[in-house]
């Protein structure tokens, strides 16, 4: 049996983020989490709102670590890992209305990011809600030297990589029928953005 991967961040950031998910998925259904990494914010989060189905989901080499964790959590609305990159169209298919991501839109490209947005303009339901948390830039600017160091390693590790601008990202969901409802600030130089799905 693989060992259960473990990620300090999540422990870190995780009551803060559960605290907005309470509001904002209250009356939510059904969540997609894009890029659910190591499992460990699924199976903290989905007993806390036990009114929603939580769909796990992220590149397959992610997959068992996220089963170790379903595995040892056993929870009835917690959904087993679907193969989700962004390349990729597969995932289009479904239906939520709701959609969460945690620390993913630095990880990925640009190009990957702007796919990012059409898929989620795809599978959210109209009125639905897309809640991103991450480190954003505003105006062109690191909003901490922390920010400014995780951005240079980040480039480092990946040049195509970084932390992206905040207007940029809410044009490519504008563009996609989403409309900024609240930007949040979070810990560690970190923003919750919550969209909705207007169209």
């Amino acid at each position: 049996m693989i060992d259960k991967p473990f990620s300090e961040s999540c422990v870190q950031n995780r009551d803060p983020i559960l605290a907005v998910l309470r509001e904002w998925f209250a009356d939510r259904r059904h969540v997609l989490e894009i890029g659910s990494g190591t499992g460990q914010h699924a199976v903290y989060f989905a007993p806390e709102l036990p009114h929603l189905v939580w769909q796990t989901a992220d590149v397959p080499q992610h997959h068992a670590g996220i089963w170790a964790w379903l595995d040892a959590a056993a929870l009835p609305n917690v959904l087993p890992p679907l193969a989700l990159d962004a390349n990729d169209t597969a995932w289009h298919g479904g239906r939520y209305d709701a959609v969460f991501s945690a620390n993913t839109l630095h990880i990925m490209s640009w190009p990957e990011v702007a796919l990012f947005f059409a898929g989620v303009g795809e599978v959210l339901e109209p009125g639905g809600v897309l809640a991103v948390y991450g480190p954003f830039n505003y105006k062109g600017a690191f909003t901490s030297e922390s920010n400014a160091r995780f951005d240079a390693w980040l480039k480092a590790r990946d040049p195509a990589s970084g932390v992206r601008d905040f207007e940029a990202v809410d044009a490519l969901a504008r563009s996609h029928g989403l409309v900024l409802l609240q930007d949040i600030a979070m810990p560690a130089n970190n923003r919750m953005l919550v969209w909705r799905r207007m169209d």
